[in-house]
């Protein structure tokens, strides 16, 4: 049990140590800014570009992968966004939101630090596909079903216009973009800028996990709605074991992929959802109030993930595939 300790403590003493701190220290919210900046376009998508371009582009070629992760994270939308559509009498707008709380990972912040922590750079492929994917399902189907449910005034094709600019643009699809072309290509930095990779990259996992912390603590903690513990629960249990289902089921996959997308899938509700809920003015307190319970909860569950993982009681072929 010491292992799985000491991969969780400094990982979520890094949470509780932005969480301090944005309780005590009298700084407005504002200054959070140039933290994000820093890990979005910068810090995070050096990450990316690094792990990626170090990795054998024939190793990315895992169609069977892409399709088991990003259809467990649909079906964990799915199921979400039919508990908010029950709960809140057919509100398109809503269930969205809810969608997003029971199914959208904090994959880009918490996801590297932790599978790369955990298992090591072998894990580095499917944690940028996962993300990858993942990031596509928030911007993509958050305008869309925005729009069904009347809040976008934009015609159809003007919304796809907008998801596309949203996903190939973002700093982090970015950064994963330019390190397959270094893979595909076998590029390699002069030494001066590899090394200024190098730096960028060691902070990002540390500097995101004190955002994470800092952001938890800043958030207005709203009354704790009936669906969320549904969503919560969907969240933290239901979606890393739909991904583990799948990924097993279909069968033939490296252990170490199939161990990263269910530690993936089991982190908690990430900050953006509550980005998305204040765009459109939809659910934005209870989106906030999901995002610190979830975090919270995930002590618990990531580190029980730890542990199926740490001392291989994941069961990686139960169909005998």
């Amino acid at each position: 049990m010491s292992q799985v300790i000491s991969l969780a403590l400094p990982f979520f003493g890094l949470i509780f140590l932005g969480f301090g701190s944005g309780r005590i220290a009298k700084i407005p919210r504002s200054g959070l800014a140039w933290l994000d900046f820093y890990l979005v376009y910068i810090a995070l998508p050096a990450l990316f570009y690094d792990l990626m371009s170090k990795t054998p582009i024939e190793e990315l070629a895992q169609g069977g992968f892409i399709l088991s992760t990003t259809f467990s994270t649909y079906a964990a939308f799915a199921l979400s966004f039919a508990v908010g559509t029950i709960i809140s009498n057919g509100d398109l707008k809503l269930a969205t939101i809810q969608g997003l709380v029971g199914s959208y990972a904090n994959v880009g912040y918490m996801g590297p630090g932790l599978t790369l922590a955990a298992l090591g750079t072998a894990a580095a492929a499917p944690t940028a596909l996962i993300f990858c994917f993942d990031v596509t399902l928030a911007f993509s189907l958050t305008p869309l079903m925005m729009a069904l449910g009347g809040t976008e005034d934009l015609k159809l094709m003007q919304t796809i216009g907008v998801v596309a600019k949203r996903v190939f643009l973002h700093p982090f699809i970015l950064g994963t973009i330019a390190g397959i072309l270094a893979a595909a290509f076998h590029f390699q930095l002069p030494e001066a800028l590899a090394q200024m990779v190098t730096f960028l990259r060691n902070s990002a996992a540390p500097t995101a996990l004190f955002a994470i912390g800092v952001t938890v603590a800043l958030q207005p903690m709203g009354r704790v709605p009936t669906e969320l513990p549904i969503l919560v629960a969907i969240k933290l249990v239901v979606h890393p074991f739909i991904a583990w289902l799948m990924l097993t089921w279909i069968g033939g996959f490296d252990p170490v992929w199939i161990k990263t997308a269910v530690l993936m899938a089991s982190l908690p509700t990430a900050a953006t959802t509550f980005v998305a809920a204040q765009q459109y003015d939809v659910y934005v307190s209870r989106a906030a109030t999901a995002i610190v319970i979830s975090t919270v909860l995930s002590v618990f569950t990531v580190t029980g993930v730890l542990a199926l993982i740490t001392y291989d009681l994941l069961p990686l072929t139960p169909f005998g595939r």
